[in-house]
């Protein structure tokens, strides 16, 4: 991260200013007088005087430290100073916000106090959804030995990506306080069920209990903490010619338990065929017993058996969940709660195990 330098601080005042701004006086606050560096330090309060159209000014530019706390991605800290220029200036007696911006890479400040969206402009990518191989698998029965070599290709390309271990243990201990806390993962989910599931036996209560104790279980198990996608589901997988695919929407972190990437491919095979047959059968048991024996072998990660059961439990929260999949037959809503209760309950997952687990 570059240092803030004073040429490029009065450029942005000009910016938001007009031409005639130009800066006085720097001083970090709780020191006193200009600094002698020409550049300044990210997360202390930069006093700025300045004068634009003849008027002497004053202003604050604050920063946010990277570190613990909900604050180590820069989009943490991003999301942490927009909140504060959007709420600011809406409450009486409090100071306001002139602006907020960002520091670009060169050490450019550019404004975003006009900004109402944000936006992300990506590539686009050929292909089909791997969502489409599962469901004409779930028509026909039969294994290919194509539908072999790209589950391969998927497992491989996890044992890959999670070979590269990351060094913070404190965001370890947040990505799995997030798994079970965070709104768009397990209480977020509960929170959203409707009150009524017409007949069908789900504690809710209950499973957050066990996912918290589970959060305490897992927390401490910082080692695992790798390279992860996030949401490895088949919408998010574009295959083209034979094996070669693409990756869709990364979510939630660059850093995870590998047991998010595999509980979510793998349970989309427990889906499909729950959806077929009420049952893991053919095909997709094939599948799902071959990803998880080729997976463990290769990774070496066994103890992934020991720590999935809240990511499996965050995976079932989503496909039972009338909102996202309203034409889910009762048996298979029950079918998958019956799962990740027998999961949850378990000390260790076993992948050959599953369709007693959905009689549980």
């Amino acid at each position: 991260m570059p240092e803030l330098k004073k040429v490029e601080i009065e450029h942005y005042l000009k910016s938001i200013a007009g031409q005639s701004a130009r800066i006085i006086n720097l001083t970090v606050l709780g020191k006193s007088g200009e600094s002698d560096s020409k550049g300044y330090g990210y997360g202390t309060p930069l006093l700025i005087d300045y004068e634009a159209d003849g008027n002497a000014r004053r202003a604050v530019l604050h920063t946010v430290t990277a570190g613990p706390f909900g604050h180590e991605h820069m989009s943490d800290r991003a999301q942490s100073l927009l909140w504060d220029h959007s709420s600011f200036n809406r409450l009486p007696r409090h100071i306001r916000s002139i602006d907020v911006g960002a520091f670009r890479r060169d050490g450019r400040a550019v404004s975003l106090g006009d900004a109402d969206e944000f936006f992300v402009l990506t590539e686009y990518a050929e292909g089909h959804g791997y969502a489409e191989d599962l469901t004409r698998m779930k028509d026909d029965p039969t294994l290919t030995k194509a539908d072999v070599a790209r589950a391969d290709a998927l497992c491989d390309y996890l044992v890959q990506i999670h070979s590269v271990k990351g060094n913070q243990p404190g965001l370890y201990i947040r990505r799995i306080r997030e798994l079970v806390g965070h709104s768009e993962c397990i209480m977020g989910l509960i929170d959203s069920y409707p009150l009524q599931m017409d007949g069908i036996d789900v504690k809710l209560l209950e499973t957050e209990r066990r996912c918290v104790d589970w959060r305490w279980r897992l927390k401490n198990r910082v080692h695992r903490l790798s390279q992860v996608h996030g949401d490895f589901h088949p919408w998010n997988i574009l295959f083209r010619q034979g094996n070669d695919f693409t990756l869709l929407d990364r979510s939630r972190g660059e850093w995870g338990d590998p047991a998010d990437d595999v509980s979510c491919i793998t349970m989309n095979y427990v889906f499909f065929s729950l959806q077929r047959s009420g049952r893991l059968d053919h095909n997709f048991e094939s599948l799902f017993l071959r990803f998880w024996d080729r997976y463990l072998t290769k990774s070496g990660d066994h103890e992934m058996l020991q720590v999935v059961a809240p990511f499996f439990a965050f995976r079932v929260l989503v496909m039972a969940h009338p909102v996202w999949y309203p034409k889910l037959t009762k048996n298979v809503r029950q079918k998958l709660f019956n799962f990740m209760t027998a999961v949850l309950n378990s000390e260790r997952f076993d992948p050959h195990d599953v369709n007693r687990y959905c009689l549980a």
